[in-house]
């Protein structure tokens, strides 16, 4: 959940269920729908703005009820062409852009970085030496 501010990503509002109809949401009560949550690989990045996104999922099969992986490759807006093949990117549903694009593809920091940083606190020698470092060159 990353606030990316875009032109392209909604908020949708919903009225409260028992208003009636044309009841406009009061201001407490802002309901955020929640998005479709696609991550992908980068596979092409030959259009300009755009990427193709292969997003790869489990599903049961209907008859032997085992999981098989189905891979399903989505275009999606690249505004600033800073995706190369290979990346991680995060969709975000969107407004239209064009005729198979719907979706915003948005960095993902890589999956070992993100656990260390959650799970182990900044080492208290470094910053020590950090400071040090700071007084010595005064």
């Amino acid at each position: 959940g990353s606030s990316f501010a875009s032109p392209f990503t909604q908020l949708h509002l919903s009225p409260s269920p028992n208003a009636g109809p044309g009841a406009r949401p009061a201001a407490g009560l802002v309901r955020i729908e929640a998005a479709k949550q696609l991550t992908g690989r980068v596979v092409t990045t030959k259009a300009n703005k755009t990427v193709g996104v292969e997003v790869v999922r489990l599903k049961q099969h209907p008859k032997y009820h085992r999981q098989e992986k189905i891979k399903k490759k989505y275009q999606a807006h690249d505004p600033d062409n800073q995706f190369k093949v290979g990346d991680v990117v995060e969709l975000v549903r969107s407004r239209p852009i064009s005729k198979t694009k719907h979706f915003l593809a948005v960095p993902v920091p890589p999956r070992d970085t993100r656990r260390k940083a959650q799970l182990l606190p900044p080492l208290e020698s470094q910053s020590g030496q950090e400071s040090a470092a700071d007084e010595t060159a005064t």
